[in-house]
């Protein structure tokens, strides 16, 4: 008679487990997939793919300010010579912050400078991955 509470008690610990445990993966998931994400545009912006870091833009934030044909020359115009990256500041379990400061060389004329890049990253569930809602780094600005 007193196993049946018992062995209640220790399955309802089990199942608390068993779900911490998996919004612990789901978290843990999410995190990699964070890095992943992270890693991938770092090299993008590093090796100048420009075609390619629009991937990385939420396709709503794109559809509102797309990139104009300037802006995108400009990037054809600079050499990326550094990408220094702060911590991840995470806003909310699906909002994280990244401030990133660019070395730039103007092919033409070999002059240097860096910009600072303050990016918003959301994560979209029903697509299980990470988007930039803040585009491309402005590189026209001289900070």
């Amino acid at each position: 008679m007193h196993r049946l509470p018992s062995m209640l008690f220790t399955a309802t610990l089990a199942t608390v487990a068993v779900l911490g445990g998996c919004a612990t993966d789901k978290m843990r998931s999410k995190t990699t997939l964070l890095d992943e994400t992270l890693r991938s545009y770092a090299a993008t912006i590093r090796w100048g793919e420009v075609a390619q870091a629009l991937n990385f833009v939420e396709p709503k934030t794109l559809a509102e300010h797309p990139p104009t044909q300037l802006e995108l020359d400009r990037f054809r115009q600079v050499r990326v010579t550094g990408y220094n990256e702060q911590p991840v500041v995470p806003v909310s379990e699906n909002e994280m912050h990244q401030t990133v400061q660019i070395e730039l060389v103007n092919v033409n004329t070999q002059s240097a400078r860096s910009v600072v890049d303050r990016q918003v990253w959301k994560y979209d569930e029903a697509g299980k991955r990470w988007w930039l809602t803040t585009g491309l780094p402005d590189i026209s600005r001289h900070d």
